[in-house]
């Protein structure tokens, strides 16, 4: 059973961090084309970071560009998104995904497994 279960998320004051954890279960992740995704209330879930199989190439949203990294650690099925310096319009929920897929993807359709997500709230 395909499972993608994500961690870490929680409450913290603007400027502060939170590393994001998603463990992989019944597939391997080499070979996929792994994401990061968020959807605040009453919007549409929108990308925020991508990395391909190889993990030699990123992709980012242009509104967390520079404060968050994502990763992947394909020998602990294991994908990370780094989220530093962070503002209140970042509160969201935070989804993982994964595509059968080699190269970079940016969109929705084209993530094949998809995580429960775990909330991130930026607030003093």
């Amino acid at each position: 059973q395909v499972q993608l279960v994500e961690s870490g998320g929680g409450l913290v004051q603007p400027g502060g961090s939170l590393r994001l954890s998603c463990a992989v279960s019944g597939f391997t992740l080499e070979y996929y084309a792994i994401g990061w995704f968020c959807q605040a209330p009453g919007k549409e879930r929108e990308f925020v970071a991508s990395i391909d199989w190889s993990g030699g190439s990123t992709d980012y949203g242009n509104s967390v560009k520079g404060r968050f990294t994502v990763s992947r650690h394909d020998a602990k099925n294991t994908m990370y998104l780094q989220m530093n310096s962070l503002k209140p319009e970042d509160t969201a929920v935070y989804y993982c995904a994964a595509a059968q897929a080699m190269a970079l993807r940016r969109h929705v359709y084209e993530y094949d497994y998809w995580g429960q997500g775990t909330q991130v709230t930026v607030s003093s």
